[in-house]
């Protein structure tokens, strides 16, 4: 990641994208899944998940975090609560009578777990991918650990970090797509991000993580509901220590981590897409107290 500098931002009067949550309905579903989204990210990087599962007859939501797809001089005033806010608002969404499980992608998974702690009595387990506690992987510049002087100036509010390779990628022809989007992009050019993200990350942002990161590690001992935790062993962003961490927090006496050795940090979209939804459906599967279903095969294999 490189540290750009704007002090004025492209104003744009309104979102340039559609709100392209996707839902997935299942007349006579059981269990609902609840997919959250990574920080900068959109629900298309979950989009693979939501219809492996949708496949497999569960009800599935992926709503937009708060703000996400709007102008960046909009996202970056963004606040933790407004993000929480998003999911809690598809939680009341689904019907009482159904069971629910989370999951989420980096930030995401936060959320999940923050969900998990207000709404034991809704949620019947949670699924945390490559959860992002700390930003210690190998591919994040030392000059980050300065970021804590930042959060205290006004530096935060012109400050950036331009996505670089491998943006959390190992699949090299997804890479390279992200990478004909990011390599070019300005500050005012939204034009990939429903597709790709935004190429700029806020410092902003970073410090309502940071906020957000606090507010969880207090409740996280009050988390009973059974937790998955999966990540990559050469996960670019965050280490396996931010799974181990939630790990031993947490009061659930159901969990487990499954680490992958094939992919980087956004593990819904890399090289082991499919052991990801097939980990998943065994931990729900297992709560649930029913078996899994049939393993991949043909065209939807390759849906996921």
């Amino acid at each position: 990641m490189a540290v750009k500098f704007c002090f004025r931002l492209p104003r744009q009067s309104a979102p340039p994208l559609p709100m392209n949550r996707s839902e997935y309905s299942v007349e006579t579903s059981q269990a609902t899944i609840l997919l959250i989204h990574g920080l900068t990210g959109t629900p298309n990087e979950m989009k693979g998940l939501a219809n492996f599962f949708y496949r497999r007859g569960y009800s599935v939501l992926c709503p937009r975090l708060a703000h996400h797809g709007e102008p960046l001089h909009i996202l970056k005033r963004a606040k933790w609560q407004e993000f929480y806010q998003s999911v809690k608002e598809a939680l009341r969404k689904i019907p009482t009578d159904q069971k629910i499980f989370t999951a989420g992608l980096s930030m995401g998974a936060l959320l999940a777990l923050l969900l998990a702690e207000e709404f034991p009595e809704r949620i019947s387990g949670a699924s945390c991918l490559s959860p992002t506690l700390f930003y210690d992987g190998w591919n994040i510049p030392w000059s980050h650990c300065l970021l804590p002087l930042a959060y205290y100036t006004p530096i935060r509010y012109f400050a950036y970090f331009k996505e670089e390779p491998p943006y959390g990628i190992k699949n090299e022809r997804i890479r390279n797509k992200v990478h004909e989007y990011y390599k070019n992009a300005s500050f005012g050019d939204v034009s990939g991000v429903a597709q790709y993200g935004y190429p700029y990350f806020p410092v902003t942002l970073l410090c309502e993580l940071r906020i957000l990161i606090r507010e969880l590690m207090k409740k996280m001992s009050r988390i009973h509901v059974p937790v998955q935790l999966i990540q990559a062993s050469e996960d670019d962003m965050t280490s396996v220590k931010n799974s181990q961490f939630i790990y031993d927090h947490v009061a659930s006496d159901q969990k487990e981590i499954v680490l992958l050795n094939d992919s980087y940090h956004v593990i819904t979209a890399d090289q082991e897409r499919r052991v990801v939804a097939q980990k998943m459906e065994e931990f729900f599967c297992r709560i649930r107290g029913v078996e899994p279903s049939r393993a991949f095969n043909g065209k939807e294999e390759e849906d996921v």
